[in-house]
């Protein structure tokens, strides 16, 4: 059974209330919680049903993705805020300086890309290609990279921000950008892409 870890920045950030951090969390935990409960049909769902069109199996190995992605999507968000967005010097910063010609035109594109996103925008270390990019997740489970490595995932669900900011998503986005922790990211960088 998997268990949802507990985070520092479930508390008021600057700019983003600790109410909208407690009603977040919330959503990570049911995600946690139909994780389990779905891990827990599969052991006995009837595998000769299977089928395509519709099949026990199938709606389930299908929402499991959709749990999973909320799990993993949830913890790598809430780990890498808390912190007062400075990006600090090191190879995280570099590679993004490589990779895009400056922070500043990567921290412009993600904005784009978490703007034209329905759920989620990731920066993320792709393997076979050796660099950076960011990418759009309309869901959960949807649009995945094969062989690429989230850093930073910008929750651009409306339950992310609406409390604080209504409709104002940019704003959001913004104050998303003031409350990162640079030096969690540099140290998930280093363990999970330069290991």
């Amino acid at each position: 059974m998997y268990e949802a870890r507990k985070f520092r920045s479930i508390k008021e950030l600057d700019g983003i209330s600790e109410k909208t951090m407690t009603e977040h969390y919330k959503l990570y935990e049911g995600y946690v919680k139909k994780y389990n409960e779905i891990t827990e049909k599969l052991s006995s769902v009837d595998l000769d049903s299977a089928n395509q069109t519709y099949s026990d199996i199938r709606a389930l190995k299908v929402d499991l993705t959709f749990a999973i992605g909320g799990i993993k999507n949830h913890e790598l968000y809430f780990n890498h805020l808390g912190g007062d967005g400075v990006p600090l010097p090191g190879k995280m910063l570099e590679q993004i300086t490589k990779d895009f010609g400056s922070f500043e035109a990567w921290q412009k594109d993600m904005k784009a890309t978490a703007m034209a996103a329905r759920g989620w925008a990731w920066l993320a270390y792709d393997r076979d290609f050796k660099k950076l990019f960011n990418y759009i997740g309309d869901a959960q489970n949807s649009f995945p990279v094969w062989n690429a490595t989230p850093l930073l995932a910008l929750d651009v669900y409306e339950h992310a921000y609406f409390i604080d900011f209504a409709t104002k998503r940019a704003d959001y986005i913004e104050t998303f950008f003031q409350n990162l922790d640079w030096e969690w990211l540099e140290k998930h960088f280093v363990d999970h892409v330069l290991e």
